[in-house]
């Protein structure tokens, strides 16, 4: 019986794990480092109140990645009401009722309304923008007046270079419009000027959102919005609504674990990559991995390895193989940003006058402001908040591990986020009840740095024929869920057709199909 190790237990890891399961007779054995399954896309619960790492909106442009979500947590119907159908695309999907024979209540997907804003200079503007009397009177008519002008200077002389991402935004939106609501938000996330980062981000993550698209959606919203969770011809920043498990992302990558080891796969947790072993520089042999709790030592032989560590490291655990130094080199010069989220309970009948926010984040586009986002998990769902009294906020900060924020005692980072959320009026310093925070390490990976010479390690990794690196750190490309999924499916698929060229699990995410259109960071 061949056997498959798969280096890491997220999105990626878990959908290659199914897929090899349900579509071959070859026996996943997947090991990760922490010590639950989810990857990024893991929930953590403290104390009954759930923490998603970054915010995971369900959605997805593959029909074929909303089906395989809706077999593992199906539809729930909203609450008095009948089974009803929910259609999207050409395919119709039908809810179950929570009082269905058999039917589990609470192991379900939900379909939430998408909520959010932007908060800039102290004010509060709808996301995706409108045209409306909040926006016209929180900018004013003169600042209106020169968005639409730098806009109609740049679309009608458009810089012919986009080498970089700040003229990759002045091309669609115009200078002052890219001053105002994309600059600050981009450079919080990466940590440097839009000037040193390629365009190739804005093209996978924004592609055809414009202004015009924008105003379009706009109008067509006030005389009636669409329904359905995917809405065709709509960039997925304006989709109005999404999927999401009652318990958050993690709720669908626990059930996914579970399914995998009913049906014979393995999954070892609190479990690390030590070193690669190979008989020659093209194949993988074995690996050896360390239990983190036990300090003991394994080896793990098998016949596909697929790996969604970060390609960094994995590049550095090689033994046997004979790496070149250009491509040890390269990996070792690629750069990631890191991820730090504060949670921060609340009273909600409490002393803040903004208890009814009804968003789901909140960008924070003020460059006062050091937090980049601010979610509302009560509010993605109800799932998410032990108790319906509290409000459940994750205030999120983009910064590396060196930086001296990142360093800082967690009661001094927590002090700090509450009192950033009060003077922009999200919360009241008296109704705070309980704080927590989370450091994510090499979150996103970055497209500066060493990312020119990437395709010297991409090269590489191809060479290894018996190696699949999947998903966001295993690609180092800045993959949704979907994308992730993608390429793991699309790394099984190779497996079963005996295909050895692996461009087509890199395609994914760069064509037109797989796009993310949004400034977000889901």
């Amino acid at each position: 019986m061949k056997k498959a190790i798969i280096i890491g237990a997220g999105p990626a890891g878990l959908t290659a794990a199914y897929e090899l399961l349900t579509k071959t007779d070859i026996i996943p054995v997947v090991i990760e480092q922490d010590r639950q399954v989810g990857g990024l896309s893991k929930t953590i619960d403290y104390k009954g109140n759930k923490i998603d790492i970054g915010g995971h909106r369900f959605f997805s442009k593959s029909e074929a990645i909303i089906d395989w979500w809706l077999n593992f947590l199906p539809l729930r119907s909203p609450a008095g009401s009948a089974n009803i159908d929910l259609k999207y695309h050409n395919k119709t999907i039908q809810y179950i009722s929570s009082r269905s024979p058999g039917a589990d209540s609470e192991k379900v997907m939900l379909v939430r309304p998408r909520k959010s804003s932007i908060y800039y200079n102290k004010k509060f503007f709808d996301y995706p923008l409108q045209l409306n009397m909040r926006t016209i009177r929180n900018l004013g008519l003169l600042k209106m007046l020169r968005i639409a002008l730098s806009y109609t200077q740049f679309r009608l002389f458009p810089r012919k270079s986009e080498a970089t991402l700040e003229q990759f935004f002045k091309n669609r939106f115009g200078n002052v419009l890219y001053e105002t609501f994309f600059k600050d938000y981009t450079e919080k996330v990466w940590g440097v000027p839009c000037s040193r980062l390629p365009a190739t981000w804005g093209q996978q993550r924004v592609k055809d959102l414009s202004v015009a698209k924008v105003l379009k959606h706009a109008v067509k919203s006030i005389f009636g919005s669409s329904k359905g969770i995917r809405q065709e011809g709509t960039s997925t920043s304006l989709i109005e609504q999404f999927l999401y498990p009652m318990f958050g992302p993690g709720q669908m990558w626990e059930t996914v674990a579970g399914e995998i080891i009913r049906r014979g796969g393995s999954i070892q947790l609190n479990t690390s990559l030590q070193s690669i072993h190979g008989n020659n520089a093209d194949n993988i042999t074995y690996i050896t991995v360390k239990n983190e709790i036990t300090g003991d030592t394994a080896i793990l032989q098998g016949d596909y390895f697929f790996s969604s560590m970060p390609v960094k490291e994995l590049i550095e655990k090689t033994s046997d193989l004979s790496v070149p130094d250009d491509v040890l080199c390269a990996a070792r010069s690629l750069e990631y940003r890191d991820f730090l989220i504060v949670g921060i309970l609340t009273s909600r009948s409490g002393h803040s006058q903004s208890q009814g926010i009804p968003d789901n984040w909140i960008y924070l586009q003020d460059k006062n402001v050091k937090a980049g986002r601010v979610q509302f998990f009560h509010n993605w769902s109800p799932g998410m908040v032990k108790n319906s009294n509290d409000r459940w906020i994750g205030v999120e900060y983009f910064c590396n591990e060196a930086d001296a924020f990142w360093q800082q005692q967690d009661h001094s980072i927590s002090a700090f986020a509450i009192q950033e959320m009060a003077d922009a009026g999200l919360l009241s310093k008296a109704d705070v009840k309980d704080t927590l925070v989370v450091k994510v390490k090499k979150a996103y990976p970055s497209y500066f740095g060493g990312y020119d010479n990437f395709h010297i390690v991409q090269e590489y990794l191809d060479s290894v024929t018996n190696l699949f690196p999947i998903g966001r750190n295993g690609m180092h490309r800045y993959n949704n869920t979907d994308h992730s999924m993608l390429t793991a499916m699309a790394a099984v698929d190779n497996i079963i057709t005996n295909r050895k060229n692996k461009s087509n699990i890199w395609e994914i995410n760069t064509e037109d199909e797989y796009h993310e259109e949004t400034t977000g960071t889901d």
